[in-house]
């Protein structure tokens, strides 16, 4: 009997220690798999999502969803390998997501702010597309730099060194062809009335050969169109497109979804551009299981995306705004659309 009772003790001794193992022990590694998605078009919290304000807004039907990836951390041995087997996961280096020597705070704040930035991208692309006015106004002002004395935060510029500015990027042009030390005029705009100074320029800290005005400009809408994005807790670039998509759907009549549910991801920058993201596959995954019918597909993501596309979501490549318009308008039109097959 006590043989028997020593067999069966060493036995059970390596099976209770794997289990504690693997239940208290991580792995180096994260799991990505499909994350929440949001209808562009609806509401969350009682809030429109993309919320349009000080022009006429057209009624929406359907679904413009914005898609993410979920990324699960400190997985012990069992969950890793559970996440694994189940398909719609992957394992990658933690590493590759939460970067030796910065902390998940600090990721975090970085994808939030990248997430914010693709808002204010996704709304000058939709203030482009449909030619309605941008100003140019101060989002910051150096406190060591040339304007410091001068300019201040939420002015806008009308003109710098004789040339109109109607973008960020005509500031930047105005500047750099000036050399450090050289007095330039500056037209301004503070509390509606218009105002001219002349600044004496700096060396950019990048290239002390070209002129420097110490201040962040940014591009925002003139007026009186004005639109608020209600979504927290999500990280990221990749909602760019699908957030412009929402804009212009509630400014124009076009029913761009017709109805169906259609899903995507993708970069936006002010120009129209869309640009690739990652986890493609687990984004379609999300979008498929949420009900959608198309998932619009950055040109670049393409390849991966046709590779691992769940069954029943059609894919749309989308190079830029424009081309993602006209992609949903001929298949509200019963045409076919640029396709990543």
């Amino acid at each position: 009997m006590n043989r028997r009772i020593f067999t069966l003790l060493a036995a059970l001794v390596p099976i209770l220690v794997l289990g504690v193992v693997g239940s208290v022990v991580t792995v180096p590694f994260v799991a990505l798999g499909p994350g929440p998605t949001f209808n562009t078009l609806g509401q969350v919290d009682g809030q429109q999502v993309v919320d349009v304000q000080g022009v006429p807004v057209d009624p929406t039907t359907g679904n413009l969803n914005m898609t993410t990836v979920s990324v699960r951390d400190q997985l012990n041995i069992f969950e890793a390998l559970g996440l694994w087997i189940d398909g719609q996961h992957g394992l990658v280096p933690r590493a590759e997501v939460y970067p030796p020597g910065v902390s998940r705070d600090e990721v975090d704040k970085s994808n939030q702010q990248q997430f914010k930035d693709s808002e204010d991208d996704a709304e000058l692309a939709a203030l482009h597309y449909l030619k309605l006015p941008t100003v140019v106004r101060l989002a910051d002002v150096s406190d060591n730099g040339p304007s410091k004395d001068v300019l201040h935060k939420g002015d806008v510029l009308i003109n710098v060194a004789g040339k109109p500015i109607t973008t960020a990027q005509d500031v930047v042009n105005a500047v750099s062809s000036a050399k450090p030390g050289a007095p330039i005029p500056v037209v301004f705009k503070r509390d509606n009335a218009e105002q001219t100074a002349e600044i004496t320029l700096g060396a950019r800290p990048d290239d002390s050969s070209k002129g420097f005005l110490g201040i962040t400009p940014g591009e925002v809408a003139a007026g009186p169109i004005k639109v608020d994005f209600n979504l927290a807790r999500i990280g990221g670039p990749s909602a760019g497109l699908m957030f412009t998509l929402a804009v212009i759907d509630k400014v124009t009549p076009d029913d761009l979804s017709n109805g169906k549910f259609v899903a995507g991801t993708g970069t936006i920058d002010p120009d129209g551009k869309v640009g690739p993201i990652g986890g493609i596959q687990y984004k379609m995954i999300a979008a498929r299981d949420a009900g959608a019918e198309t998932f619009l597909v950055p040109a670049d993501n393409c390849n991966e995306a046709a590779q691992r596309t769940p069954s029943g979501l059609r894919l749309v490549k989308v190079e830029n705004l424009a081309g993602a318009v006209q992609a949903l308008q001929d298949l509200k039109a019963g045409k076919s659309a640029p396709s990543c097959s």
